[in-house]
């Protein structure tokens, strides 16, 4: 889903998303499955919350996105930041023009759940595997079967503010383990008028041994599977799952 009508105000609507969670389990994962490279490639960085993050962190960070609007928030708010980090649109099934492979490419906050086939799945994962380092490691959350049914399925839910508010309905997808959501958004002007921007966004997961039969067939060894910002394997109702894959040494 490419975002066009709220990216300027999207950090005031995520303003509770725990970004520090993903930033540490990140960095904690790194550390421990990682070869201590520095490079990383944030896919899918939205407005370059984590990137930021990670920058912060002494990482050497590279960010894209599908969406020129994030990017362009990202973009002034690294600036603001005085972070030197580079953003590019791209498509996380398209990777190109990079001079060097990465020691990581990161696919956070369900980013990869809005690719809802299994091909275009396997072929993030096989762009993945070309841009990475021998040793290299994938890392990516993806929203769990149990949310996307018993959580998901049928819901509303709703936010007012001032600046923004919104209200979004989630309905059943035609695909296996999808969800579609219509989200419609009230947005305040400098005149202190409302504009409405409705979009829907598409969604899909899949198990977790589909997914590790994708990383196999990409080239991955899956190292390790986490639950919820957890360094602990997931349970029936977990609700976010992180996949640590490891790019296998050529033969």
């Amino acid at each position: 889903m490419i975002y066009t009508g709220f990216a300027s105000v999207y950090d005031a609507l995520m303003i509770e998303a725990p970004y520090d969670s993903w930033s540490e389990y990140l960095i904690k994962s790194m550390q421990e499955y990682g070869s201590g490279g520095i490079s990383l490639l944030d896919s899918g960085c939205g407005t370059g919350e984590i990137s930021a993050r990670l920058k912060k962190a002494g990482f050497d960070v590279t960010g894209i996105d599908i969406s020129e609007e994030m990017l362009a928030v990202a973009q002034q708010k690294s600036a603001e930041e005085g972070l030197r980090i580079p953003f590019y649109q791209m498509d996380m099934r398209k990777l190109e023009g990079f001079e060097e492979p990465f020691d990581a490419i990161l696919i956070c906050c369900d980013s990869l759940n809005y690719l809802t086939s299994e091909e275009d799945v396997k072929e993030a994962f096989r762009q993945a595997s070309n841009n990475l380092k021998e040793n290299g490691l994938l890392i990516f959350d993806v929203h769990s079967p149990y949310k996307m049914e018993e959580i998901f399925k049928g819901a509303t839910f709703a936010e007012a503010e001032e600046e923004a508010s919104y209200i979004w309905n989630c309905f059943e997808g035609e695909a296996p383990l999808s969800v579609e959501h219509e989200l419609t958004f009230f947005i305040q002007e400098q005149d202190g008028r409302y504009s409405r921007f409705d979009e829907l966004h598409q969604q899909r997961t899949f198990t977790q041994q589909k997914y590790a039969e994708m990383l196999s067939e990409a080239g991955f060894e899956t190292a390790a599977v986490h639950a919820d910002f957890t360094m602990e394997s997931p349970h029936p109702e977990s609700e976010r799952i992180f996949f640590i894959a490891k790019k296998n040494n050529p033969a």
